[in-house]
Protein backbone atom coordinates (compact mmCIF):
# COMPACT_ATOMS: atom_id res chain seq x y z
CA UNK A 1 0.00 0.00 0.00
CA UNK A 2 2.80 2.85 1.39
CA UNK A 3 4.33 2.54 -2.03
CA UNK A 4 5.54 6.05 -3.67
CA UNK A 5 3.93 8.03 -6.59
CA UNK A 6 4.48 11.16 -8.57
CA UNK A 7 3.07 14.46 -6.58
CA UNK A 8 0.75 15.24 -9.51
CA UNK A 9 -1.42 12.24 -8.81
CA UNK A 10 -5.07 12.91 -7.88
CA UNK A 11 -6.92 11.21 -5.15
CA UNK A 12 -10.33 9.94 -5.59
CA UNK A 13 -13.42 11.57 -3.42
CA UNK A 14 -13.02 10.47 -0.04
CA UNK A 15 -14.91 7.39 2.03
CA UNK A 16 -17.35 8.61 4.57
CA UNK A 17 -16.32 5.85 7.16
CA UNK A 18 -13.44 3.85 8.60
CA UNK A 19 -12.98 1.03 10.80
CA UNK A 20 -10.46 0.01 13.30
CA UNK A 21 -7.34 -0.07 12.07
CA UNK A 22 -4.29 0.06 14.57
CA UNK A 23 -2.53 -3.36 16.26
CA UNK A 24 -1.90 -3.78 19.38
CA UNK A 25 0.80 -2.08 20.41
CA UNK A 26 2.43 -5.24 22.20
CA UNK A 27 4.66 -5.49 19.19
CA UNK A 28 5.62 -1.44 19.63
CA UNK A 29 9.25 -2.34 20.65
CA UNK A 30 10.60 -3.49 17.45
CA UNK A 31 9.05 -1.00 15.42
CA UNK A 32 10.43 2.01 17.50
CA UNK A 33 13.79 -0.09 17.08
CA UNK A 34 13.49 0.31 13.38
CA UNK A 35 12.03 3.58 13.14
CA UNK A 36 14.91 5.23 14.88
CA UNK A 37 16.69 5.97 12.09
CA UNK A 38 13.99 5.86 9.21
CA UNK A 39 10.58 6.52 10.69
CA UNK A 40 7.99 5.20 8.03
CA UNK A 41 5.39 7.81 8.55
CA UNK A 42 3.26 10.14 8.70
CA UNK A 43 2.36 9.52 4.56
CA UNK A 44 1.86 12.11 1.91
CA UNK A 45 -1.39 11.52 0.42
CA UNK A 46 0.56 12.22 -3.37
CA UNK A 47 3.02 9.94 -1.94
CA UNK A 48 0.97 6.66 -2.22
CA UNK A 49 0.01 4.30 -5.05
CA UNK A 50 -3.83 3.63 -3.20
CA UNK A 51 -5.94 7.05 -4.11
CA UNK A 52 -7.90 8.58 -0.78
CA UNK A 53 -10.88 6.46 -1.09
CA UNK A 54 -8.98 3.67 -0.41
CA UNK A 55 -7.15 4.98 2.05
CA UNK A 56 -10.25 6.16 4.11
CA UNK A 57 -11.79 2.70 4.09
CA UNK A 58 -9.39 2.06 6.91
CA UNK A 59 -8.76 5.59 8.62
CA UNK A 60 -11.02 8.39 10.25
CA UNK A 61 -10.87 10.87 7.17
CA UNK A 62 -11.13 14.77 8.56
CA UNK A 63 -9.86 16.23 5.64
CA UNK A 64 -6.41 17.51 6.00
CA UNK A 65 -5.53 14.39 8.06
CA UNK A 66 -6.58 10.36 7.80
CA UNK A 67 -6.05 8.89 11.22
CA UNK A 68 -6.21 5.06 11.89
CA UNK A 69 -8.58 4.72 15.11
CA UNK A 70 -7.62 2.61 17.92
CA UNK A 71 -9.85 -0.46 18.94
CA UNK A 72 -12.54 1.18 21.50
CA UNK A 73 -11.36 4.69 20.72
CA UNK A 74 -13.96 7.09 21.65
CA UNK A 75 -14.02 10.63 19.24
CA UNK A 76 -14.54 14.21 20.82
CA UNK A 77 -14.82 17.06 18.16
CA UNK A 78 -13.77 20.35 19.64
CA UNK A 79 -15.72 22.99 17.48
CA UNK A 80 -15.01 26.76 17.18
CA UNK A 81 -17.11 29.98 18.27
CA UNK A 82 -17.92 29.90 14.61
CA UNK A 83 -19.28 26.67 14.98
CA UNK A 84 -16.73 24.84 12.51
CA UNK A 85 -15.05 21.64 13.77
CA UNK A 86 -11.37 22.96 15.10
CA UNK A 87 -9.85 19.48 16.56
CA UNK A 88 -10.79 15.83 16.67
CA UNK A 89 -9.66 14.25 20.14
CA UNK A 90 -9.01 10.28 20.19
CA UNK A 91 -10.04 9.18 24.00
CA UNK A 92 -8.81 6.00 24.89
CA UNK A 93 -8.12 4.16 27.97
CA UNK A 94 -4.96 5.23 28.30
CA UNK A 95 -5.64 9.15 27.44
CA UNK A 96 -6.18 11.27 24.85
CA UNK A 97 -4.71 11.55 21.71
CA UNK A 98 -5.14 14.17 19.36
CA UNK A 99 -3.49 14.87 15.63
CA UNK A 100 -3.68 17.93 13.31
CA UNK A 101 -1.58 19.28 10.45
CA UNK A 102 -0.59 22.33 10.20
CA UNK A 103 0.51 24.74 6.73
CA UNK A 104 4.65 24.94 6.59
CA UNK A 105 7.59 25.55 4.35
CA UNK A 106 9.01 23.17 1.60
CA UNK A 107 12.27 23.37 4.30
CA UNK A 108 12.17 21.55 7.33
CA UNK A 109 12.67 23.24 10.75
CA UNK A 110 9.04 24.22 12.14
CA UNK A 111 8.74 21.87 14.67
CA UNK A 112 11.63 22.83 16.31
CA UNK A 113 10.63 26.75 16.32
CA UNK A 114 7.13 25.28 17.68
CA UNK A 115 8.55 23.18 20.61
CA UNK A 116 10.91 25.71 21.45
CA UNK A 117 7.75 28.01 21.59
CA UNK A 118 5.86 25.53 23.44
CA UNK A 119 8.06 24.89 25.92
CA UNK A 120 8.59 28.43 26.51
CA UNK A 121 4.28 28.80 27.28
CA UNK A 122 4.75 25.62 29.64
CA UNK A 123 7.19 27.41 31.90
CA UNK A 124 5.34 30.46 32.02
CA UNK A 125 2.67 28.14 33.60
CA UNK A 126 4.62 27.08 36.11
CA UNK A 127 5.01 23.72 34.28
CA UNK A 128 7.72 20.88 34.38
CA UNK A 129 9.25 20.92 31.12
CA UNK A 130 11.52 18.42 29.77
CA UNK A 131 12.37 17.05 26.22
CA UNK A 132 13.14 13.58 24.91
CA UNK A 133 14.22 11.87 21.85
CA UNK A 134 11.48 9.89 19.94
CA UNK A 135 11.48 7.81 16.54
CA UNK A 136 10.94 11.49 14.68
CA UNK A 137 13.00 13.67 16.72
CA UNK A 138 12.55 15.71 20.06
CA UNK A 139 9.01 15.18 21.92
CA UNK A 140 8.36 18.10 24.11
CA UNK A 141 7.09 16.42 27.93
CA UNK A 142 5.07 19.15 30.35
CA UNK A 143 3.55 17.99 33.27
CA UNK A 144 0.48 20.52 34.65
CA UNK A 145 -1.88 20.82 37.28
CA UNK A 146 -4.60 18.92 35.30
CA UNK A 147 -2.70 16.44 33.15
CA UNK A 148 0.25 15.40 31.80
CA UNK A 149 1.69 16.25 28.34
CA UNK A 150 3.35 14.95 25.49
CA UNK A 151 3.71 17.24 21.94
CA UNK A 152 5.30 15.11 18.92
CA UNK A 153 5.65 17.13 16.17
CA UNK A 154 7.06 15.62 12.78
CA UNK A 155 8.34 18.16 9.32
CA UNK A 156 6.59 16.78 6.34
CA UNK A 157 6.90 18.58 2.54
CA UNK A 158 5.43 21.97 2.90
CA UNK A 159 3.23 20.38 6.21
CA UNK A 160 3.98 19.59 9.63
CA UNK A 161 1.99 16.96 12.20
CA UNK A 162 1.57 18.05 15.67
CA UNK A 163 0.38 14.98 18.24
CA UNK A 164 -0.64 15.78 21.90
CA UNK A 165 -0.82 13.34 24.19
CA UNK A 166 -2.70 13.99 27.67
CA UNK A 167 -3.32 11.78 30.57
CA UNK A 168 -3.28 11.13 34.25
CA UNK A 169 -0.04 11.72 36.28
CA UNK A 170 2.55 9.47 34.55
CA UNK A 171 1.01 8.50 31.04
CA UNK A 172 3.06 10.55 28.91
CA UNK A 173 7.01 9.13 29.92
CA UNK A 174 9.00 7.16 27.69
CA UNK A 175 7.37 3.31 26.98
CA UNK A 176 3.81 3.93 28.92
CA UNK A 177 0.89 2.37 26.47
CA UNK A 178 -0.16 5.70 25.19
CA UNK A 179 2.97 6.96 24.25
CA UNK A 180 3.37 3.50 21.83
CA UNK A 181 0.14 3.62 21.07
CA UNK A 182 0.46 7.30 19.66
CA UNK A 183 3.99 6.31 17.66
CA UNK A 184 1.93 3.48 16.03
CA UNK A 185 -1.14 5.75 15.08
CA UNK A 186 1.09 8.00 13.41
CA UNK A 187 3.13 5.76 11.21
CA UNK A 188 0.25 5.15 9.64
CA UNK A 189 -1.06 8.69 9.54
CA UNK A 190 -1.71 10.13 6.31
CA UNK A 191 -1.15 14.00 5.74
CA UNK A 192 -3.07 15.64 2.21
CA UNK A 193 -2.15 19.50 2.26
CA UNK A 194 -3.94 20.26 -0.84
CA UNK A 195 -2.79 23.10 -3.11
CA UNK A 196 -4.72 26.20 -1.46
CA UNK A 197 -1.90 28.58 0.12
CA UNK A 198 -1.97 28.62 3.74
CA UNK A 199 0.34 30.88 5.79
CA UNK A 200 3.21 28.82 7.84
CA UNK A 201 1.71 27.68 11.27
CA UNK A 202 -2.14 27.60 10.13
CA UNK A 203 -4.08 24.49 10.62
CA UNK A 204 -5.22 23.04 7.45
CA UNK A 205 -8.67 22.91 7.48
CA UNK A 206 -10.83 19.67 9.43
CA UNK A 207 -13.37 18.36 7.49
CA UNK A 208 -15.49 15.71 9.62
CA UNK A 209 -17.42 13.17 7.39
CA UNK A 210 -20.93 13.12 6.95
CA UNK A 211 -22.00 10.35 9.46
CA UNK A 212 -19.80 11.98 12.12
CA UNK A 213 -20.93 15.54 10.89
CA UNK A 214 -24.69 14.11 11.37
CA UNK A 215 -24.10 12.61 14.46
CA UNK A 216 -22.92 15.83 16.33
CA UNK A 217 -25.72 17.46 14.67
CA UNK A 218 -27.95 15.30 16.45
CA UNK A 219 -26.16 15.53 19.63
CA UNK A 220 -26.50 19.05 19.73
CA UNK A 221 -30.19 19.26 19.37
CA UNK A 222 -30.45 16.52 22.13
CA UNK A 223 -28.48 18.56 24.18
CA UNK A 224 -30.42 21.69 23.48
CA UNK A 225 -33.41 20.10 23.98
CA UNK A 226 -32.42 19.26 27.16
CA UNK A 227 -31.72 22.77 28.06
CA UNK A 228 -34.93 23.85 27.17
CA UNK A 229 -36.49 20.89 29.17
CA UNK A 230 -34.65 21.86 31.90
CA UNK A 231 -35.50 25.73 31.54
CA UNK A 232 -39.72 24.32 31.99
CA UNK A 233 -38.73 22.62 34.56
CA UNK A 234 -37.45 25.07 36.70
CA UNK A 235 -40.58 27.53 35.85
CA UNK A 236 -43.19 25.39 35.98
CA UNK A 237 -42.89 25.00 40.04
CA UNK A 238 -43.19 28.83 40.00
CA UNK A 239 -46.63 29.06 37.46
CA UNK A 240 -48.02 26.46 39.72
CA UNK A 241 -47.19 27.78 42.94
CA UNK A 242 -50.02 29.52 45.19
CA UNK A 243 -49.74 32.39 47.23
CA UNK A 244 -49.09 30.80 50.14
CA UNK A 245 -46.52 28.75 49.52
CA UNK A 246 -43.43 29.22 51.35
CA UNK A 247 -40.62 27.53 48.80
CA UNK A 248 -38.31 29.95 47.50
CA UNK A 249 -38.88 30.12 43.16
CA UNK A 250 -35.49 28.59 41.64
CA UNK A 251 -34.39 31.83 39.46
CA UNK A 252 -31.87 30.94 36.67
CA UNK A 253 -28.36 32.71 36.61
CA UNK A 254 -27.53 35.07 33.25
CA UNK A 255 -24.02 33.52 32.02
CA UNK A 256 -21.72 35.97 32.49
CA UNK A 257 -19.76 37.70 29.90
CA UNK A 258 -16.01 35.62 29.47
CA UNK A 259 -13.48 38.58 30.10
CA UNK A 260 -10.75 35.87 30.41
CA UNK A 261 -7.74 36.50 28.15
CA UNK A 262 -7.20 33.94 25.16
CA UNK A 263 -5.85 30.48 26.22
CA UNK A 264 -2.39 29.85 25.35
CA UNK A 265 -1.68 26.48 22.82
CA UNK A 266 -0.44 24.50 25.98
CA UNK A 267 -3.87 25.46 27.74
CA UNK A 268 -6.04 24.26 25.44
CA UNK A 269 -4.24 21.02 24.92
CA UNK A 270 -4.70 20.10 28.74
CA UNK A 271 -6.86 17.37 29.93
CA UNK A 272 -9.60 16.85 30.92
CA UNK A 273 -11.68 19.33 29.06
CA UNK A 274 -15.27 19.88 29.83
CA UNK A 275 -18.11 17.09 28.79
CA UNK A 276 -20.49 17.45 26.42
CA UNK A 277 -23.10 19.58 28.86
CA UNK A 278 -21.94 23.07 29.17
CA UNK A 279 -19.71 23.04 26.16
CA UNK A 280 -18.75 23.14 22.63
CA UNK A 281 -17.29 19.35 22.47
CA UNK A 282 -19.45 16.46 22.19
CA UNK A 283 -18.16 13.18 22.54
CA UNK A 284 -19.45 10.66 20.26
CA UNK A 285 -19.28 6.65 20.39
CA UNK A 286 -16.04 5.62 17.93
Amino acid sequence: MFGRRKKNDAGSASAPGAEPFVDSVEDEDDDVEAADTTADGPHDLADLDDDREAVAKTRLDLGSVLIPLPEGGQLQVEMSQAGSPQAVHIVTQFGRITIAAYAAPKSPGQWREVATDLATSLRNDKAETTVETGPWGRELLGVTANADLRFIGIDGYRWMVRCVLAGPSGAVGEGQPLVQLAHTILRQTVVDRGTDPHPVRTPLPVVLPQVLAEQLAAAAQQQAAAQQQAAAQQSAPQQAAQPQAAAPAVEPVAPQQDSTPQPTAAERDRAPRRGASGSAIQQLGG
